[in-house]
């Protein structure tokens, strides 16, 4: 068993027992927090492995404190979001969040996403590094670096740039990428969460972001690594 440190932080009393309970059976420590501020304090406190974190807080909002995580670091972060609130998901996409759980969602559900990203955040002793020009892809490390600088990437985003390019030229439709590096389908995911996450790292690994040499868009069909 994977011993990890999980924060939870939703501002609902009933949503914070049913995660913390559920997590807590699956052998994991658990803090929660009700807001913001409390989470702040967490961070440098509890020092958790992973978050859970609801985009609705009092105070300080969970897209504000997700952007200021992403300046501290790559701490893997799942956001919980109202099924209406669209525009909130995609934020929390682009500011870094590795995944998503629309409300009203199941317990196990949750946990399910937990260990996916927990798996993708662990390094794999037996990986190995891929080289494309500039570009160098450490699989057990998980790392990347442009032009020998290292460039922040967060757990889902690496999944999904690793995965492209250990497969490379071969093309992937958001279903098909859905399905292979968040486990999941279409029918539980926006298949513009893929859309969000190219773009992210579009931005941190091209050199002209509008013209990407690297991650290309292949029209009507999907996503693939030019090598």
């Amino acid at each position: 068993m994977v011993w990890v440190r999980i924060l939870v932080v939703d501002d609902e009393p009933r949503v914070r027992e049913v995660v913390a309970t559920y997590l807590l059976r699956e052998g994991w420590e658990v803090a929660t927090a009700a807001d913001g501020e409390t989470a702040r304090r967490q961070l440098d406190e509890f020092a958790p492995e992973l978050m859970v974190l609801d985009v609705m807080l009092p105070g300080v909002s969970g897209t504000e404190l997700l952007a200021e995580i992403r300046r501290r670091g790559d701490l893997p972060v799942i956001l919980l979001t109202a099924r209406t609130d669209e525009a909130d998901r995609i934020s929390g996409l682009e500011l870094g969040a590795d995944d998503y759980v629309v409300k009203p969602f199941s317990p196990r559900e949750l946990v399910a996403r937990v260990r996916s990203v927990m798996r993708r955040s662990t390094p794999k002793p037996n990986a190995s590094s891929l080289q494309f020009d500039d570009i160098t892809i450490d699989l057990q490390r998980r790392a990347v670096a442009v032009e020998g600088a290292p460039v922040e990437v967060t757990a889902r985003e690496f999944d999904l740039l690793a995965f492209l390019a250990t497969n490379a030229p071969q093309v992937f439709t958001r279903a098909e990428l859905l399905q292979k590096v968040w486990n999941s389908s279409t029918e539980w995911q926006d298949p513009a969460t893929v859309t969000v996450h190219v773009r992210r790292l579009r931005q941190k690994i091209e050199v002209d972001p509008q013209h990407p040499r690297w991650l290309t868009t292949v029209w009507g069909v999907g996503y693939r690594f030019e090598p």
